[in-house]
């Protein structure tokens, strides 16, 4: 119990973090400096003001200073972390959450943004593949085949796809699931492509049918493959198996 509630706290912690990067890199913006403000009247926030979800609710979501409204998203992204990394922690364990933690941060972070601006900053997929490598060489020494496999198999099909549709697939799209295809390796970057496709489908027919869409407007692809990746992490062995026992090729 008690690691859990750490888990939760720290994911707190990080998720602040994280609405800092959501808000700042697609700006050009420094993530480091300078300290955290009031984007309406630049006022440094305290240290009573940076603490997760509490000070949200102790400012009843203004600013002290200009009582500029913030946005209910930092407060449910820094949820949303603790309770990712709660779950996390209680599939993984000790010490292989630390980097599946490090893994989903960036991808929280890539799903935001791709979500408000449809946009993968290089950065961001530049990290999540260093950390792939690493995890890679350290963890898993002996899946190196597999890896390389579905980093193939992975930016392959989607910059096929992209010269097919002519630029229907963007290029962050293609190194995210490059780099997604190497930390799942080929097997599993399989099923998360399925179920992406079957998920970003799906959406874009109901909206179409809502009429919140039409057929010429894009839909950004990378929020599906960010909560794709956390499925195959939880139940991806689970469906293959049971996939290869339904088809009868187990």
């Amino acid at each position: 119990m008690f690691f859990t509630v750490a888990a939760f706290i720290f994911g707190l912690l990080v998720g602040s973090f994280l609405n800092v990067c959501i808000y700042r890199l697609p700006r050009g913006q420094s993530i480091v400096a300078p300290p955290s403000h009031c984007p309406a009247c630049g006022k440094t926030l305290t240290f009573i003001e940076l603490i997760p979800v509490i000070s949200f609710l102790w400012q009843r979501g203004r600013c002290r200073r200009c009582k500029t409204k913030i946005s209910w998203r930092y407060l449910c992204l820094e949820l949303l972390t603790g309770l990712l990394f709660v779950i996390l922690y209680r599939h993984f364990g000790w010490p292989d959450v630390l980097w599946q933690a490090a893994f989903y941060s960036v991808l929280v972070v890539i799903f935001f943004i791709d979500l408000d601006y449809r946009l993968i900053p290089n950065p961001l997929v530049l990290v999540l593949l260093l950390l792939t490598v690493a995890v890679q060489f350290i963890v898993r020494p002996n899946s190196l085949v597999e890896a390389l496999a579905g980093g193939v198999l992975g930016g392959g099909l989607f910059l096929l796809l992209a010269v097919l549709s002519k630029g229907g697939m963007g290029g962050g799209d293609i190194k995210l699931m490059a780099v997604l295809g190497l930390w799942f390796g080929w097997q599993q970057a399989l099923l998360l492509i399925f179920l992406a496709f079957l998920s970003g489908g799906s959406l874009a027919l109901l909206l179409l049918f809502l009429k919140k869409k039409k057929r010429k407007d894009a839909v950004p692809f990378g929020p599906f493959l960010v909560l794709s990746a956390l499925i195959v992490s939880m139940w991806g062995e689970q469906i293959i198996a049971w996939y290869l026992r339904f088809s009868g090729l187990s």
